[in-house]
């Protein structure tokens, strides 16, 4: 995976891109493999940024492209605290060839209960805050980015969960500070993807 540095105006009024997540899946299929015979694929961005949304649209353009959410495999009380989980149940049984199976966290019940399968495919997404961190970059074919600043991604997110949500959101957007401070993705990233519009920015992946 190479350092990309797309700049913020990437996106901006008067730049080209490419709105279909077709065109990044024909791309991603030209990647070599990154996970044992898997192109492993993260979609990263702020909370709210509209992540879960393109992550269901590239899937689905790769022809129904297992996903695993890092919202199954963080809790409350470490919300950042997934990677060991993901390496042990996911990223090493892929990286094998083998199906993978990782439990997945109730945050009603504020524990784990059921298991999630993940088979070997050509391509796995990873979704989720931080799914580009430090980490997990070595395992990964492809890092997007969710290209919407935190303010309004944030914004976005307590609108759509509610004001009985409100005191969760100010506890995530301290960890999400934290977080980003110290292992940031954004400038990793190989595709930066317009939270709003959903337009791929030109030059980002290729010829895309």
């Amino acid at each position: 995976m190479e350092q990309q540095t797309g700049g913020p105006g990437a996106n901006g009024p008067g730049g080209t891109a490419q709105t279909l997540p077709a065109a990044l899946a024909a791309r991603i299929g030209a990647c070599a493999p990154s996970c044992g015979p898997v192109r492993l694929v993260a979609v990263d961005g702020h909370a709210g940024s509209g992540k879960t949304t393109f992550t269901a649209r590239l899937a689905a353009a790769l022809g129904d492209a297992p996903v695993v959410h890092l919202d199954d495999l963080a809790t409350h009380e470490e919300p950042f605290g997934w990677p060991d989980r993901l390496r042990r149940e996911v990223l090493e049984p892929l990286a094998a060839g083998r199906d993978a199976e990782h439990r997945v966290y109730d945050w009603d019940l504020r524990r784990f209960t059921v298991s999630r399968p993940v088979p070997v495919a050509p391509v796995v997404l990873l979704e989720g805050v931080g799914a580009g961190r430090r980490e997990i970059r070595p395992w990964l074919a492809l890092l997007v980015w969710m290209d919407l600043d935190v303010e309004a991604a944030r914004r976005r997110g307590e609108l759509r969960d509610g004001p009985a949500l409100a005191e969760f959101w100010a506890d995530w957007a301290r960890a999400e500070h934290a977080h980003f401070a110290g292992n940031p993705s954004r400038p990793y990233a190989d595709v930066l993807v317009h939270g709003v519009t959903g337009r791929i920015a030109s030059g980002t992946v290729g010829d895309l």
